[in-house]
């Protein structure tokens, strides 16, 4: 790869500037798709020959560009270019026959349908079965015409049979010379017309290489068009097998030129970034010594170290962007304090903000607990709090006389002020908007951010779609933790799990009991969570239970939630609204029902709110039958796995990162082409590579940037 003089990165300003300052939403922004009704321009339609009707079909799949349409590849191929004899014909592979028609019939049993018979000499008769069929199709197909069938063969009522195959006259009809591409479409878009449109865009889409030749001979890569020429048009030599696998040449080449671009514009981001400037809080350590003395327990040595990286990156004179992840119960909070600490200390304010009121009333009341000792005040400001008391709050954080705030989503209303706000700590951030986290931050210029997360990143996503973030990991719990027994239990054994939730609580202790819905749903067959507070009520009739769902209101929820931490109530049935943040040690008890409708992430979330105490804990996982197969993964991971990083890692594999990442909240597709767990190799590449491109070879970068940001599935969207 030849150096260019080393220029500085002032070329690629112009990108730079696109890319959003906020990890997380500079994250969303390069992965979101485009929101807006994007349409194909009359010049594209013009250019590629597209009639106004198919063009109202593709943009229905999203490809608006002869780019986007180079980039739609086939779903599978069916092999046209050889004439398998009928008696050679293999059973449920799609092959191609041809032969004369000897009968043909309407039938009536035990429907109304087209049964054609043809015959090519080896010996052997194939049935070809229509159930919609018009007229043409009979004279198509009138006896004595010879015709060529595509289609998969079964064994059928009248013998081997193929249902609705795609049929063309025999005679004048030459064979094709590469494998046929079937691809993704909608109603009214038929194969036919796709693939002349994609012929087209391949013939005038400028396919040259963004990458020199010496890299790609030192990555044994093919030249990009000759790769995507071969996907959507492969020679006969190629079995499918060989294109589905995703190990093809042309695959490697498609899946690394997409996860260079993500690297490149994740190394950007990171760049803007680092150039940017805010306050150094550094802090004295007077308020962060005073509460280490006076906190009942030692930090871990995880924690330590975790509390050094963030003061280390708040002492410098850019902003931290910083991800915080930590297992269940592995002490993320006390680590928030700590850092909110330095900023106070620096002169500056802190916001914590969670998505929920019950999470955010735990932060709070541990705050409380923390810093009001030291002479601290922490103003708590949320929806559902009245008028007067959310004013006070908002003069107090206007005027500087409070240094933090705790609280929801009003934490960025815009009606709220802070003097000096120089930390922002978002926990659980993904749940949250985009516009959300961008107007807590914009309330501070160029504030610090401590992001929080109980979902273990895997290796492979923080090697990817977490590149552009420094992200610390407390890896250790704090001592004295047992050890949570999972039970996995068939729903005919409920009256079983009752008496066990009567033992537990006669012994003083305390039971969660969850349920995933709230209202009847015929559909899903789910038991509510106010018709099981009823069954157990009737069960066991010496206990107090509450019930907290998300249709109660934050006053509601509070109070029955301070009931249960009190001790007052036995056992707390409730909805997944208690999935994060409670912190209950005397609950010894995790029953979730349905458990089979939950995702490992939610199981794993509800498994760590028990034990948390010195008692045994356990979890039992209620299912009913019949499971799906996907049911079954996801119930043995969780049997078997205790380590959040272990879980999430599985879950990545059965879900994917668009779906691990919560796709259809957050906005983020899965990768188009390539699968961080199999192309690991190529991702290690392209992390490697990124690099040495932005420092030697920045024309390079911005036409690969250029090529991929602007495709439909652009990191930018924006």
């Amino acid at each position: 790869m030849g150096k260019l003089s080393n220029p500085p990165v002032q070329c690629l300003q112009g990108r730079l500037n696109v890319l959003s300052d906020d990890p997380f939403l500079h994250f969303q922004l390069k992965y979101a798709p485009l929101k807006d009704k994007a349409m194909m321009t009359p010049e594209t339609q013009k250019q590629l020959k597209i009639t106004d009707v198919s063009a109202k079909k593709l943009d229905k799949l999203n490809l608006h560009t002869a780019w986007d349409l180079v980039l739609h590849l086939p779903l599978r191929y069916e092999d046209e270019t050889h004439i398998m004899p009928i008696k050679d014909a293999p059973i449920g592979v799609p092959c191609q026959v041809e032969g004369e028609v000897i009968h043909q019939e309407v039938t009536f049993k035990p429907r109304k349908q087209l049964i054609v018979q043809i015959a090519d000499g080896s010996g052997s008769v194939l049935f070809l079965r229509f159930i919609h069929f018009y007229a043409s199709h009979q004279k198509q197909m009138a006896a004595g015409k010879r015709i060529r069938a595509v289609g998969e063969i079964k064994h059928g009522f009248y013998g081997d049979e193929m249902i609705h195959p795609k049929i063309r006259d025999a005679e004048g009809s030459g064979l094709a010379e590469s494998l046929t591409p079937i691809y993704p479409t909608v109603n009214g878009l038929n194969q036919p017309t796709l693939r002349r449109i994609i012929q087209t865009a391949l013939d005038v889409t400028p396919l040259h290489d963004t990458l020199p030749d010496a890299l790609l001979g030192r990555l044994k890569l093919p030249h990009l068009a000759e790769s995507l020429r071969l996907l959507h048009s492969p020679p006969p030599s190629f079995t499918i097998h060989q294109l589905s696998d995703g190990t093809l040449p042309a695959w490697q080449r498609l899946k690394f030129d997409e996860l260079l671009a993500q690297q490149l514009s994740m190394r950007l981001a990171r760049q803007k970034r680092v150039s940017g400037t805010a306050a150094a809080l550094g802090g004295d350590g007077t308020l962060t010594q005073a509460l280490r003395h006076a906190l009942p327990f030692a930090l871990t040595d995880a924690q330590e170290r975790v509390v050094s990286e963030i003061r280390r990156d708040m002492a410098q004179t850019h902003p931290m962007h910083r991800l915080l992840q930590g297992d269940v119960g592995s002490g993320k909070t006390i680590v928030a304090a700590l850092s909110a600490l330095t900023a106070i200390e620096s002169g500056a304010q802190a916001a914590v903000m969670a998505p929920t009121e019950i999470l955010a009333e735990q932060h709070f009341i541990k705050f409380k607990q923390w810093l009001e000792p030291l002479g601290l005040e922490v103003v708590w400001l949320s929806g559902s709090q009245r008028k007067k008391a959310k004013d006070e709050a908002k003069a107090k954080l206007a005027d500087g006389t409070v240094k933090i705030a705790v609280g929801t989503h009003a934490l960025f209303s815009d009606d709220v002020e802070f003097q000096n706000l120089g930390l922002v700590i978002v926990d659980e951030q993904h749940r949250f908007g985009v516009a959300q986290r961008l107007a807590l931050k914009n309330k501070g210029r160029d504030v610090h951010q401590l992001m929080m997360s109980a979902t273990p990143i895997p290796r492979t996503l923080a090697m990817s779609f977490f590149a552009d973030l420094d992200v610390s990991v407390i890896d250790e719990l704090p001592p004295g933790r047992t050890p949570i027994k999972t039970r996995l239990v068939n729903n005919v054994r409920r009256a079983e799990v009752e008496g066990f939730v009567l033992n537990i609580c006669r012994k003083g202790q305390q039971a969660y009991w969850v349920c995933p819905l709230i209202e009847e749903s015929e559909t899903l067959q789910l038991q509510t969570a106010t018709e099981t507070l009823e069954q157990l009520q009737a069960a066991l009739p010496e206990l107090n239970i509450g019930l907290v769902h998300g249709r109660m209101k934050a006053a509601e929820k509070a109070e029955v939630m301070a009931q249960f931490a009190a001790g007052r109530l036995n056992v707390l049935v409730a909805t997944t609204v208690i999935e994060v943040g409670v912190d209950v040690p005397n609950a010894a008890l995790m029953v979730i029902e349905h458990a089979e409708r939950m995702g490992l992430a939610q199981l794993h979330q509800l498994r760590g709110r028990v034990g948390r105490g010195a008692a045994e804990s356990v979890c039992v996982l209620l299912f009913a039958e019949p499971l799906s197969e996907l049911a079954k993964a996801r119930l043995k991971v969780i049997y078997e796995h205790t380590d959040g990083f272990e879980i999430a890692r599985q879950d990545l594999n059965i879900r994917g990162p668009g779906e691990f990442l919560g796709a259809r909240q957050s906005g983020v597709p899965m990768l188009r082409f390539a699968n961080l767990e199999e192309d690991l190799h190529l991702l290690e590449q392209a992390r490697e590579i990124a690099p040495l491109l932005i420092e030697q070879n920045p024309e390079i970068v911005e036409a690969h940037l250029a090529r991929w940001l602007a495709s439909r599935e652009g990191y930018l969207g924006v």
